[in-house]
């Protein structure tokens, strides 16, 4: 049966490939955040852009002066239609676009489950091409906005059980993790994989387990790899026997008692893979064209060289579930393969402009063993620091009788510098420090890698900012910091 549901997807993928390679029209484009990287204000802000671009103005006069077809006057019209898979929920964009710009503006809550949203482009060729002067074209951009611990649950499906328990087993004990993992590796010593299964010693392996991989999330640690993703998403999969599961301290390939704690263990792993990992990677992620990646780099450069060590592990396991590959006519029609991928630190409001492209190596820095990887196989990839909704703006302010560059915005009720608190209403001017010039310094633990002026981060949660309204009553799109380059790479070949 499985071998038969294989292949109906893989001849439903292929009809669809064929009809998207002959009509140009269609674009499926990944959405995934690492960290609570802002997926949800990215993708809310890149459907405001397009969409309220013709009332903000196009050409030299164009907010997104980098997408080439909005520079050139290509851009006739910009409008949602419905999704083209109704089985699954629709990101709620206007909900979060009134977050965004209502009188309380605030930040929108994170998506925890899988949601779509089609935007259509109307367009005119650009002059030279073979269809130039033709009646408009449009693109049907499908936009799949889903966890990135889904993401990172991927790689699950190359892993044995006993594979997957060894490597958890041995990153918990590593410095950055030993502690908060000390209750759940306790249990784990104490348990007998040969022993009769007991629902009770299951049940509280997996409890410790998740409660481990929570704390490893929560700010002060910051770490990123932490599969399997839905013990931090569970859902309406709480409580089944198929998040009740736990890594054991087992053998690869040996053989262990039927209804054992190993064995079934195993059984709930393999179908956590089966019923959980696989249908997310056949009926979403394989048919992807295009990804991007979002990444809280600097909520992990807070957390210090162990989170930024980890984050990079993130990355790596990432790629290697990625169908990479430059697409051409053959790929296209019989294995669609994703053929860019875009990896976005976020929160560059957060910094002044001078640290921007420091914060940009950083992040090349942190891809650069998984990028050689898909580069070798095809991918075109990039990485890119941008803010997709840009909460501050930049100042010169004295201080001590020193000009320093500073940033200015509404902190968010709460948010502190020593003992002065912030009130979510007083706008403050903040002086965030210097990312430093070699971005190999984040990687190393000891005190001399960096400068206390170097390593005085000072990163704080900002309010959106106050929406302005065009003629016709509706807000125009809100600032930004590198969102057209980001847009350009995603989509600019397939509006020429």
């Amino acid at each position: 049966m499985s071998q038969l549901s294989d292949l109906w997807f893989e001849t439903r993928v292929a009809a669809e490939s064929l009809k998207d390679y002959f009509s140009g029209g269609r674009l499926r484009l990944g959405v995934a955040g690492l960290s609570r990287s802002g997926k949800t204000v990215f993708i809310t802000a890149f459907v405001q852009q397009l969409t309220r671009a013709l009332a903000a103005g196009t050409g030299s006069r164009t907010p997104l002066p980098l997408l080439r077809f909005l520079a050139e006057n290509r851009l006739d019209a910009a409008h949602l239609d419905p999704q083209p898979d109704y089985n699954v929920p629709r990101f709620a964009y206007e909900e979060h676009l009134a977050a965004l710009t209502g009188p309380e503006r605030h930040w929108p809550l994170s998506t925890r489950r899988i949601s779509e949203l089609r935007l259509t482009l109307e367009y005119r060729r650009k002059p030279g091409s073979l269809f130039h002067g033709a009646d408009p074209t449009r693109l049907d951009i499908d936009i799949v906005d889903y966890p990135g611990e889904w993401l990172l649950d991927l790689p699950l499906l190359g892993k044995s059980y006993a594979q997957w328990s060894r490597e958890t087993l041995e990153a918990s004990s590593a410095a950055a993790r030993a502690t908060i993992a000390a209750e759940w590796r306790g249990a784990n010593a104490l348990a007998d994989p040969k022993a009769r299964l007991r629902e009770p010693v299951a049940s509280q392996l997996a409890q410790l387990f998740t409660q481990y991989l929570r704390a490893a999330r929560t700010d002060r640690y910051a770490l990123s790899t932490l599969p399997p993703g839905r013990f931090l998403m569970p859902g309406d999969l709480e409580g089944s026997p198929m998040l009740t599961f736990a890594p054991l301290d087992v053998t690869e390939g040996a053989l262990y008692p039927p209804r054992s704690l190993a064995s079934e263990m195993e059984r709930r792993y393999e179908a956590y893979k089966a019923q959980v990992v696989k249908p997310f990677f056949r009926d979403h992620f394989a048919r992807l064209d295009r990804q991007i990646v979002l990444v809280d780099a600097l909520g992990v450069l807070n957390s210090g060289p162990a989170a930024v060590r980890d984050l990079e592990t993130a990355l790596a396991e990432v790629l290697i579930a990625f169908r990479t590959g430059r697409a051409n006519l053959f790929s296209s029609i019989f294995r669609p393969k994703i053929d860019k991928i875009l990896f976005a630190a976020t929160k560059a409001d957060q910094l002044h402009h001078t640290s921007h492209d420091r914060l940009e190596a950083i992040l090349r820095h942190l891809t650069a063993r998984a990028m050689n990887r898909a580069q070798g196989v095809g991918a075109k990839i990039d990485a890119v620091a941008l803010a997709a909704v840009r909460a501050t703006r930049e100042a010169t302010v004295r201080h001590d009788g020193e000009l320093l560059p500073a940033i200015i915005g509404t902190p968010v009720a709460g948010e502190r510098i020593g003992a002065d608190a912030f009130d979510g209403l007083a706008e403050g001017a903040i002086f965030p420090g210097e990312l430093p010039a070699d971005p190999r310094l984040v990687f190393r633990g000891d005190a001399l890698a960096m400068s206390d002026e170097e390593a005085d981060f000072r990163f704080l949660k900002f309010r959106p900012p106050k929406a302005k309204l065009a003629r016709d009553g509706e807000c125009l799109p809100l600032p930004h910091i590198r969102l057209d380059r980001a847009l350009e790479f995603l989509l600019g070949d397939r509006v020429e």
